[in-house]
């Protein structure tokens, strides 16, 4: 009885990577959270005819990004690839800070877009390479036991970085809160390289050892052959687009909603922030010891599927009363759905590939893959919107969709990995 009342079940040797994990994702997000209301706000203000082009050049520049990332992870160890990377990040936070801190009219407004396909890259890159360390380091018992746990770190470091935007976004400017991010993504770069330390000396016993930092090997195209040859990986790839699409559709009636109540920048900017604050503060109560023993007792199914199985309640409900109130209500509970269950058991499933795999076919996953959905998901809502449906329309719509998804989940969640 005591043992099921732990916050977490964690063993011994798993503790101190545990607590490094968990510094590394909390500080991670602590900087995406501070960043996203301010693509958030810049998205909204240019309309829906406007994110529809950015979210296509956020495909385009997933495109180009892939077959880089799969030369680096084939010619770096991982421990270089992680600090170099995020490095890199950090110096584009530089010059978007110097931007916004001087930049004047249309300079402003491009920078202004660019950013929001950069911070749109930038969260599935960094989250991804998190995972994919996490899937290397601990097995997939493991991964049941501590991945929800680990989950709550990305949580508090969400409501941290809401709350800081939401109290402060009328007083620092957009450039002092970019220099902030910078900080936090060094902290996760010193995290990080720790925990490729501890990975190899105190997970060994449940582990390979040796192999931790050793360079991953493989073509650079590997990662979107596999995705494609695998019914395994398809299946996630399914998983992971039908999500990406109805969080689009969803994202561009926030877009709709949120201009025809507020007219003011800073209130845009506060209304995101404190969604993401609601958000992040529920997900925990879920987070904290549940998660993860949901997994461990009553299996990956009911955990992977609760989200599209709400999905269709949401959007239902959405298309019956599109008004701000429900859509708060459809939006926050559906995220929280995502941060708390379907995110942590998922990443689960990713504890079974090989370990080639777990780099590049998930990167290809969490970014590719994604991002086609929100392609999908926007010229789809542009175009039934120039056929004349309304919001309404669109949310009946939707639902078929969430159907078929909590029918994949159900597939995907009872499979087997086979290399």
């Amino acid at each position: 009885m005591i043992k099921l009342l732990k916050p977490v079940d964690v063993k011994s040797n798993e503790k101190q990577a545990l607590l490094w994990s968990w510094l590394y994702v909390f500080a991670l997000f602590l900087a995406y959270y501070t960043l996203r209301p301010i693509r958030d706000e810049l998205g909204a203000a240019g309309g829906v005819t406007q994110l529809t082009w950015l979210f296509t050049g956020t495909l385009v520049a997933m495109l180009m990004l892939t077959p880089l990332y799969g030369y680096l992870v084939k010619h770096w160890k991982r421990e270089k690839f992680i600090t170099i990377s995020y490095r890199f990040f950090m110096l584009n936070l530089v010059v978007f800070a110097m931007l916004m801190a001087t930049a004047t009219g249309d300079v402003l407004v491009w920078t202004g877009r660019i950013f929001f396909i950069w911070v749109s890259v930038f969260n599935l890159f960094v989250v991804s390479v998190f995972w994919s360390l996490m899937a290397d380091i601990f097995n997939t018992d493991q991964g049941k036991r501590l991945f929800g746990f680990l989950a709550t770190g990305s949580t508090i470091g969400g409501i941290a970085g809401s709350a800081f935007v939401s109290f402060f976004a009328d007083v620092f400017s957009n450039y002092i809160l970019l220099l902030m991010a910078i900080l936090l993504l060094e902290m996760s770069v010193l995290a990080a390289k720790k925990l490729s330390k501890l990975g190899e000396i105190e997970l060994r016993v449940s582990n390979s050892a040796g192999r931790f930092n050793q360079e991953i090997g493989g073509g650079v195209l590997d990662g979107l052959k596999r995705t494609f040859q695998s019914p395994y990986l398809l299946g996630i790839s399914g998983f992971i687009l039908l999500y990406s699409i109805t969080s689009t559709v969803l994202y561009f009636q926030q877009a709709e909603i949120v201009n025809s109540t507020f007219s003011d920048r800073a209130e845009r900017t506060a209304f995101f922030a404190n969604i993401d604050l609601w958000v992040n503060s529920l997900t925990l109560f879920f987070q904290f010891g549940l998660t993860g023993r949901m997994m461990k007792y009553i299996g990956i199914l009911p955990v992977l599927s609760l989200l599209p199985l709400f999905s269709v309640i949401s959007f239902a409900a959405l298309a019956m009363n599109p008004t701000i109130v429900v859509f708060v209500l459809v939006q926050v509970s559906r995220r929280v759905a995502n941060f708390a269950f379907a995110r942590p058991s998922r990443e689960v499933l990713f504890t079974r590939l090989s370990r080639e795999d777990r780099y590049k076919a998930k990167n290809v996953i969490d970014t590719l893959i994604y991002r086609s959905g929100d392609q999908i998901g926007s010229w789809g809502y542009a175009g039934l919107g120039a056929l004349g449906l309304s919001l309404t329309g669109i949310s009946w719509l939707t639902v078929p969709v969430c159907v078929l998804w909590f029918g994949l989940s159900i597939w995907l969640a009872g499979k087997e990995y086979v290399d």
